[in-house]
Formats: C-alpha cells, structure tokens, sequence
C-alpha cells in the first residue's frame, strides 16, 4: 500500500499527495510546534513542509516503508529556518507559557487532540533547556516514536550521532530536575507537571 502510494506521489499523482496529507498533517503539525514552541508559526512549518515535500517528490524512491520519517525530516529542516537560536526558542516558550496557553480554535481540526495545556506548555518548558540539535532529536526519536535509523535518516546525521545527542538530551533533563530546590520536586499544578515531564523525557526509553 504504502509502495504504491509512493510511485503515485513520485508520479505527480495529486490525490495521492492529499492522501498523504491526511495520514500526517497532525504529526507533522504537532513536531513543529515542539520544534518552534508557537502555533502559528508551527502552521507555517507544516505548508512549507508540503510544499517542499511536493516539490522533491521526484527523490521518493518507489520501495519503502511509511513516508512519515521523511516528513518530519523535511519539518525540521523548515523549523531550523523560524528558529536558528535557542535565544529564539526560549523567547517563544516565554510567550507561550505568559499567555497561559489558549490553543487557537482551528488547531484542533488540524492537530487533533493534544495534551492539555499545563503539560503541553511544562514539555515546551522543558525542552527550551536543550540546544536545538539535542531539542530534535528528543521529539523525533521519544514523541513520535522514531526508530534511530529513522531519526539519523531525517536528519540526515550517522546513528551513532542520533544515540550520543539523545543521550546527552537526557542527561540534561535529569540534571534539570535533580538542580531543582527539593521543596519543589514535587508541587502540584503546572510547576509539577514540568517536573513530571522532565523526569518522563529523560528517562523513557526508546520505543
């Protein structure tokens, strides 16, 4: 199915191309938002993320698996273009978490359902802690679930590589929690969900 999907899209096959949108509009819209840490700039990622994966249709070759990695891969790429610094990023996760977080009414037709917001805001918190590239591979390999080969593929990097960024991701996130004053390890509200979620991205495994 997915082999002829493939040859139908590298042969220009319009239809085939809005079937592929709606198997991943929500997973790539949700990876740029965690990669951008804003909603409309996540909207702008996840146009351009199509437009150049039409673009580039002739490089699909006609034998593999799921085009998902592929598109994320592109997403990423489009998200490094709005934001090239963590000063950026780290702007937009302020923003986010002052306007307490009010999701606008149509992502949800394009996003579907996500987490509410105290978790969503306390993950963008935490992932504001990382450096861009240690931020990418974090959301490929334990949000969406990719396989290392597959992340390294997205990315365009070696294995190995994808191992050490994810490894010292992780290392982070934990010293985060573990720096963090031990009357407030364990608070409720939003200042405890980005204590759990810090603790679950650094120590879940790979899928």
């Amino acid at each position: 199915m997915e082999s002829s999907l493939r040859a139908r899209i590298r042969a220009g096959d319009a239809s085939a191309f809005a079937e592929l949108f709606d198997q991943y509009a929500r997973s790539v819209y949700n990876h740029a938002f965690r990669l951008t840490a804003d909603w409309s700039t996540a909207e702008d990622v996840m146009a351009a993320t199509y437009l150049q994966a039409w673009r580039s249709r002739d490089r699909i070759s006609d034998d593999g698996g799921s085009l998902r990695p592929w598109l994320l891969g592109i997403a990423t790429n489009e998200a490094r273009n709005h934001t090239r610094s963590n000063r950026r990023y780290r702007a937009a996760a302020s923003a986010l978490h002052a306007a307490e977080f009010t999701a606008p009414d149509h992502a949800d037709e394009v996003a579907g359902r996500l987490d509410d917001s105290g978790r969503l805001t306390a993950a963008i918190d935490a992932l504001a802690s990382l450096r861009r590239q240690e931020r990418e591979v974090i959301t490929l390999c334990l949000w969406e679930g990719l396989e290392y080969e597959a992340a390294a593929q997205a990315l365009g990097i070696p294995v190995g590589t994808v191992r050490s960024r994810l490894s010292r991701a992780r290392t982070k996130l934990r010293q985060l929690v573990d720096d963090r004053p031990r009357s407030a390890r364990n608070p409720a509200g939003p200042a405890g969900q980005m204590k759990d979620t810090t603790v679950r991205l650094a120590e879940e495994g790979h899928r």
